[in-house]
């Protein structure tokens, strides 16, 4: 697995084999959780739609700094590596 980052979004962008798996915007984790998984990822505390474009991003969330405590941070770096690792490398 080969992880590089990116400037994306205004900020920086983690990818993995060439696949945005997260990233920092401002003071918000973005990401990638993917189009099947995002809605009931919406449901977690602390998540709201990206929107960056001004409409909602599928499969692509922030999370809020309260929910990147006690855990959370680690939880959702895995969550976004470990979809961007199931896409075909780029």
């Amino acid at each position: 697995m080969s992880i590089s980052e990116r400037a994306m979004f205004g900020g920086i962008a983690f990818m993995c084999n060439g696949n945005m798996a997260v990233g920092i915007v401002r003071t918000r984790l973005m990401v990638r959780v993917g189009r099947d998984r995002w809605q009931e990822a919406l449901l977690e505390p602390h998540v709201t739609e990206m929107d960056f474009t001004g409409r909602s991003m599928r499969g692509f969330m922030y999370v809020m700094p309260e929910g990147l405590v006690g855990g959370g941070l680690k939880t959702w770096v895995e969550t976004g590596i470990r979809f961007a690792a199931s896409l075909p490398p780029k």
